[in-house]
């Protein structure tokens, strides 16, 4: 059944003023006890755009993998902040897991990551594997660490690891197509390009290298 307008704005004026004061305790309390992750996933369908910008901000607190689908919809919806709401979502969905150890662990292999210590973050990142094996964050961001170190067969590898958990992982589209790019295998690296814009129409530098190889096949 889709959601009325007037269960939009009532989600919206319940909300809105914890947003506002960036009261996020008083938002989870809100949430949990008034606005279960169905509900959001439904305002996220059928709501107005305020509802589903907002359910979509919600959904990044409390959401389960499970609302994935529903928020990858709105990558393509016509408004440009409910496409970042959405995306912003999704990467939160994503780094959070059901076992918190196995979360530390990809923290720490993030911050690893940013200091650009590879080999350290690929440690942290096995470790949240060894916790979580359908942990498909850890699997795409050890891929990225063996990408930069340029180790592009076990980046592949680790890419297909993280699609097969959560098909609609653009991220790890992406970062398979820049694989297969490097390889010069233009054939797969087109496909998988295209499928990350697929899911996600707002990948600009996606849509560049997909020119980009277009122009160099067609010489």
């Amino acid at each position: 059944m889709p959601v009325l307008f007037n269960e939009s704005q009532k989600f919206v004026q319940a909300v809105q003023p914890l947003l506002e004061r960036r009261d996020v305790t008083g938002l989870l309390q809100v949430l949990k006890q008034q606005w279960p992750c169905a509900q959001l996933e439904a305002l996220v369908k059928d709501g107005t755009t305020d509802a589903k910008k907002v359910a979509a901000l919600a959904l990044g607190l409390v959401g389960e993998t499970h609302c994935c689908t529903s928020l990858t919809r709105l990558l393509a919806d016509p408004d440009t902040m409910v496409n970042k709401m959405a995306e912003h979502a999704l990467w939160s969905i994503w780094f959070r897991s059901t076992c918190e150890p196995a979360n530390h662990q990809l923290c720490r292999g993030v911050q690893a990551l940013d200091k650009r210590e590879f080999d350290h973050a690929i440690e942290h990142f096995n470790q949240a594997l060894e916790l979580n094996p359908q942990f498909a964050e850890a699997y795409n961001q050890r891929a990225l660490a063996w990408y930069f170190k340029d180790d592009f067969v076990r980046s592949i590898d680790d890419c297909k690891q993280a699609i097969a958990r959560m098909p609609c992982h653009f991220g790890a589209w992406a970062g398979l197509g820049h694989c297969y790019a490097h390889l010069a295998n233009l054939p797969e690296a087109l496909s998988a390009y295209r499928q990350a814009l697929a899911i996600n129409p707002h990948l600009e530098c996606v849509a560049q290298a997909i020119s980009e190889l277009e122009s160099q096949s067609s010489r």
